[in-house]
């Protein structure tokens, strides 16, 4: 079982949640840590991930995921409900970059995914969930490429190719329609006239 799939059995499973995406991050500027908490729990790796309550009316939510370094389990530490989300900055709308930003009401983070396709692919289902589970203020997603946002998803893509050739094949079948029908249409009037004649030639 990979990383993000134990979180959604560990983490949100038994809170009666579904988790609908995640990312492993690093931080892009390193804490101030306090002189007294020194000493702390050592190596970790981050999760940021995005879930959604199994009972209606649905709530989404954005936890941060940490796994301790020697331990296979996953422990939860802060949650923000998706209301709280302000803004999400990907850095650069014109290249493929792992580093963004997180803006809620009272907290600011800053990321770098592991990759910039694991980045994107997070982006994707969060502007879909948002668009999807906040009816008032959404979020401003700011920075981000053009096919992180709408219809250039990679879902919207496979859509409209889908779609697209769907409408290729209906609009080929009803012009081999068509040419099937006058097809038939002369076959009729050269039978008709065959008879025509016919019947002329058997009178003469």
């Amino acid at each position: 079982m990979n990383a993000k799939a134990a979180i959604s059995k560990e983490i949100f499973a038994p809170h009666d949640e579904r988790m609908l995406g995640a990312v492993q991050v690093k931080r892009r500027t390193k804490k101030k840590i306090p002189f007294l908490a020194t000493g702390g729990q050592g190596e970790y790796l981050t999760y940021i991930c995005l879930s959604v309550t199994n009972k209606k009316p649905a709530q989404a939510s954005i936890t941060k995921v940490k796994q301790f370094e020697g331990s296979t389990s996953f422990v939860r530490r802060t949650q923000w409900m998706l209301e709280q989300l302000r803004q999400v900055n990907g850095i650069d709308p014109n290249r493929d970059s792992p580093e963004f930003d997180l803006i809620f009401e009272n907290a600011f983070d800053q990321w770098v995914a592991n990759t910039a396709s694991e980045k994107c692919t997070f982006f994707q289902v969060l502007h879909h969930t948002c668009q999807r589970y906040l009816t008032d203020k959404k979020p401003e997603f700011i920075n981000c490429q053009s096919k992180i946002m709408g219809g250039n998803s990679i879902l919207h893509s496979a859509a409209d190719s889908v779609t697209s050739a769907v409408q290729k094949a209906s609009q080929a079948l009803n012009e081999r329609g068509e040419r099937l029908g006058r097809a038939e249409e002369k076959t009729e009037e050269l039978k008709n006239s065959a008879q025509q004649f016919a019947e002329t030639a058997h009178k003469v």
